[in-house]
C-alpha cells in the first residue's frame, strides 16, 4: 500500500468486530499490569531533567562571556527535548491521576520551562489521537507548509504550492524552525477565549521568554547572545522533530466520514522504531508509537513490555505492523513527501 493511499476501510466505527478486538487487547494488557501509573519512575526521571535544566543554565552562568557558551546551547537544546517529553507523558495523564495535577505540571514544565504553549499543545496532540493521519480531522497532517497526500497537492495554494514542489529536500532543514514555531503558536492560542486558564497560561508562557532573553541579554553581549538563541532554539527543533516525524509522516493517511476501528486507526498510520534502552531515552518512549497510540496513557516505560503483547495480537488479526529503524524511519518520511507533492512538479 502507498503510504499516500488514502485509507478506506470497510470496518467502519462501530462495527462489532472492530470494537471487541480493542476491548480484548485491552483486557489483556490491563492483566499485565501495565495501565498501572509508575510514581517511582517518574519521580526519578523528573528530578533529573529538572537537575539537567538547571546544570545546563548554571553552566551558562559559569562559562559566561564565551564562545564556548553555544556548547551549553547545545547540551540546552537536548534538555529542553526532554522537558517537552516530560511534558507529553504528564498532558497524557500518565504520570498523575487526577486532571488538576496534571494540568498544573504540564504548564510549568511547558510554558514555564520551554516557552510552549501547554494548553494550545494539548488540544492539538488530543486531536491528533483521535483521528491520526485523518487529511481532515488531524492537525498535523493539514497543509499549512507541507502536503502530506496527492489529494492535497492538487489544491495547495500559497506556501504550501510554493514549497511543496521541493518540500522533500526542505523537510530536514525546516524543522530548525519547529522550536519558534512552538513558541509562536503558544502565542498565538492565547487570543482564543476557549483556551483554559488563559491568563495564568499567558503570564506563565511570557515569563518564560522575558527571564530567557534577560538571562541572555545580560550575560552575553549582543552577537554572543544572538548566536546561542539561534544554536539553541534551532537545535531544540532538530530535536523535537527528531521525536515526532519518524512516527507517523509516511504512513498511510485517511479521508472521509467511514473510518477503520479504533484498533486499526491508531496501528496502521502508526509506525515504531527499532533500539534499546539508549533510544527508549532519546525518543520519550515515542519510539513505540503503536503502544502509545493505542493506550496514551499507559506510562512510557511500560511501552516496551506492552509491545510484544500487541505485536503477537496484530499478527493474530493479520493487522500489519510496522516497525523500522530510524534512519530508515525518515528515508520513508521524506520519500513519501516527494510522492505526495508529485502533482506540483508536473504543473510546474
Amino acid at each position: 500500500m502507498s503510504p499516500q493511499t488514502p485509507l478506506r476501510s470497510s470496518t467502519a466505527e462501530g462495527h462489532p468486530t472492530g470494537g471487541s478486538d480493542f476491548a480484548r487487547l485491552s483486557n489483556q494488557i490491563k492483566q499485565a499490569g501495565l495501565m498501572r501509573r509508575r510514581p517511582a519512575y517518574y519521580a526519578v526521571r523528573i528530578v533529573l531533567v529538572v537537575a539537567l535544566y538547571l546544570a545546563g543554565w548554571g553552566a551558562f552562568l559559569l562559562v559566561g562571556n564565551s564562545w564556548w557558551t553555544l556548547a551549553v546551547g547545545v547540551f540546552l537544546a537536548g534538555v529542553f527535548g526532554q522537558v517537552a517529553l516530560v511534558a507529553h507523558d504528564v498532558g497524557q495523564r500518565q504520570v498523575f491521576k487526577r486532571k488538576k495535577a496534571s494540568a498544573r505540571a504540564g504548564r510549568l514544565a511547558g510554558n514555564l520551562g520551554i516557552g510552549m504553549g501547554y494548553g494550545w499543545w494539548q488540544d492539538k496532540h488530543f486531536r491528533h489521537h483521535a483521528n491520526p493521519n485523518h487529511e481532515d480531522l488531524d492537525p498535523d497532517v493539514a497543509p499549512d507548509i507541507f502536503v502530506w497526500s496527492q489529494a492535497q497537492a492538487c489544491h495547495a495554494s500559497k506556501l504550501p504550492r510554493m514549497v511543496g514542489r521541493i518540500q522533500s529536500a526542505l523537510f530536514l532543514p525546516l524543522l530548525t524552525l519547529e522550536g519558534f514555531n512552538l513558541h509562536v503558536a503558544g502565542v498565538r492560542a492565547l487570543a482564543d477565549r476557549s483556551l483554559k486558564q488563559r491568563r495564568l497560561e499567558g503570564i506563565l508562557l511570557f515569563g518564560h521568554f522575558t527571564l530567557y532573553c534577560a538571562l541572555l541579554f545580560t550575560v552575553l553581549p549582543p552577537g554572543k547572545a544572538v548566536a546561542f538563541l539561534a544554536v539553541h532554539q534551532c537545535l531544540f527543533g532538530v530535536y523535537l522533530g527528531s521525536i515526532f516525524a519518524p512516527n507517523h509522516k509516511g504512513m498511510p493517511t485517511l479521508t472521509g466520514p467511514h473510518r477503520p476501528d479504533f484498533l486499526r486507526r491508531q496501528v496502521l498510520t502508526s509506525r515504531n522504531i527499532r533500539g534499546g534502552r539508549i533510544t527508549d531515552v532519546i525518543l520519550g518512549g515515542l519510539n513505540y508509537q503503536i503502544e502509545h497510540h493505542l493506550f496514551p496513557s499507559m506510562p512510557s516505560p511500560n511501552l516496551r513490555h506492552a509491545q510484544a503483547i500487541v505485536r503477537r495480537y496484530c499478527e493474530q488479526l493479520d493487522v500489519p505492523y510496522l516497525q523500522t529503524g530510524l534512519n530508515d524511519s525518515y528515508r520513508q518520511a521524506i520519500k513519501s513527501l516527494h510522492h505526495a507533492s508529485a502533482p506540483l512538479r508536473q504543473t510546474g
